[in-house]
C-alpha cells in the first residue's frame, strides 16, 4: 500500500490547505489585533497564555516568543489553575485564552474570576459568536475553512492559525517595544543565538603574550619563528610604540619562498602587506567573521586609534561556536 501511495503530492495538498488558512487570516488582521498588541505592550504586569489540548501547545509556543521577544509571558495550564495556580495571575496581568471552539469548558470556568479581579482577556478562537469571544475585551479571530485532515477533525489548519495569529502579535509587539538584537541575545545567552549575538572580538581575541608582532627592522626568519610560536598564521608588524605598519602571512611566506628571497638577511619591513583588514574590539565577533569571509582572509588585526591590542583567525571564531 505505502508503495503505491503518492506522500509528496499529500504532504503539498495539506501544506495548500495550510497556506489558504493563513491567507484568510490576513483579514482578521484588523483593529481588534491592534488592540490586542496595545495591550500587550502596555501591560504592567506578565502576560499569562491558556489553551487545553493541542491549544495548549500552540499556547506554550506562543507564550515562548513573547518571553523570548521582550515581553515577560509564561503559560498557564487551566486545569492546574482551577486547582490553585489561578493565584499566579495578578490584576495587572493580561491573558490570552485559546480555543478554536471558544467553549473549553476549563478555560470558560475561570473566566468569571479574571473577569471579576479586572484582568485584561484577550481570547483567540475560530468562532466569533462564541462565549469565550463574547467574554474578551479583545478577540483575535482565527477562523479556518477546513482542517487539512481529510476527516476534519484533527487540529491542523486551525492551530497553524493560531501559532502564526501569536507570532503576528508578538513580532509586532517587539517592534513597538525597540526590542534590539542585544536585548533578544540577553535573553538566549547559552544558545548559538547568544554567542552569536553577546560575542565581541575582545573575547575571543589573543592579546598580550599571545599575540603575534614584531618589530619591522626584523628579519624574515625572525617573523617566521614568531608566525610558529604564537599559531595564528600570521604576525603583525609594527613599531616601537606599538602603532600597526603591516602583516605578514603564511601565505606571504610561501609567495616569498617561490621568488628564493633570503629570509635571514631581508628585513620584514620591506615584504610586509601594508594596510591590513582591522576591527575594533568592541564590534561583535560576528562581525569579524563576516569581514573575513567578505575578503576571503583567515584573520583579522585588532586596533585601537592604529594600536595593536590583538588577533584572531577563522579557528578563534569557529572555537567560539560563533561560524
Amino acid at each position: 500500500m505505502s508503495g503505491q501511495f503518492d506522500f509528496c503530492s499529500y504532504g503539498k495538498k495539506v501544506l495548500d490547505t495550510e497556506l489558504q488558512a493563513l491567507e484568510k487570516i490576513r483579514h482578521y488582521i484588523d483593529s481588534s489585533f491592534s488592540q490586542a498588541c496595545e495591550l500587550i505592550l502596555h501591560c504592567q504586569g506578565k502576560v499569562i497564555v491558556m489553551g487545553m489540548g493541542k491549544s495548549g501547545h500552540i499556547g506554550r509556543k506562543i507564550a515562548a516568543t513573547l518571553a523570548s521577544t521582550g515581553t515577560p509571558a509564561f503559560f498557564v495550564h487551566p486545569g492546574e489553575a482551577s486547582h490553585g495556580d489561578l493565584g499566579m495571575i495578578k490584576k495587572n496581568d493580561v491573558v490570552i485564552a485559546i480555543s478554536n471552539s471558544g467553549e473549553a469548558t476549563e478555560i470558560l470556568a475561570l473566566l468569571p474570576v479574571i473577569k471579576r479581579l479586572g484582568i485584561a482577556l484577550i481570547s483567540v478562537t475560530g468562532k466569533p459568536e462564541s462565549s469565550m469571544a463574547k467574554m474578551a475585551q479583545v478577540h483575535l479571530q482565527v477562523t479556518v475553512d477546513k482542517e487539512a485532515c481529510p476527516l476534519n477533525l484533527a487540529p491542523t489548519s486551525s492551530t497553524t492559525a493560531t501559532l502564526v495569529m501569536g507570532d503576528a502579535v508578538a513580532i509586532a509587539v517587539m517592534e513597538a517595544r525597540g526590542f534590539t538584537a542585544d536585548d533578544f541575545a540577553l535573553s538566549h545567552p547559552g544558545g548559538a543565538l547568544g554567542r552569536k549575538l553577546l560575542l565581541r572580538i575582545a573575547d575571543v581575541m589573543h592579546s598580550g603574550e599571545l599575540l603575534p608582532m614584531i618589530e619591522e627592522h626584523a628579519s624574515i626568519k625572525d617573523a617566521l619563528l614568531e608566525i610558529s610560536h604564537k599559531g595564528l598564521g600570521m604576525t603583525a608588524i609594527v613599531d616601537h610604540n606599538q602603532q600597526l605598519r603591516g602583516i605578514f602571512t603564511d601565505g606571504d611566506l610561501r609567495r616569498l619562498l617561490d621568488n628564493h628571497v633570503d629570509i635571514h638577511n631581508t628585513s620584514i619591513g620591506t615584504v610586509m602587506s601594508t594596510n591590513p583588514r582591522t576591527i575594533s574590539p568592541q564590534l561583535l565577533a560576528a562581525e569579524g567573521l563576516k569581514l573575513m569571509e567578505d575578503n576571503k582572509i583567515n584573520g583579522l588585526l585588532v586596533t585601537e586609534n592604529n594600536q595593536l591590542v590583538g588577533a584572531l583567525n577563522m579557528h578563534d571564531l569557529l572555537k567560539a561556536g560563533v561560524m
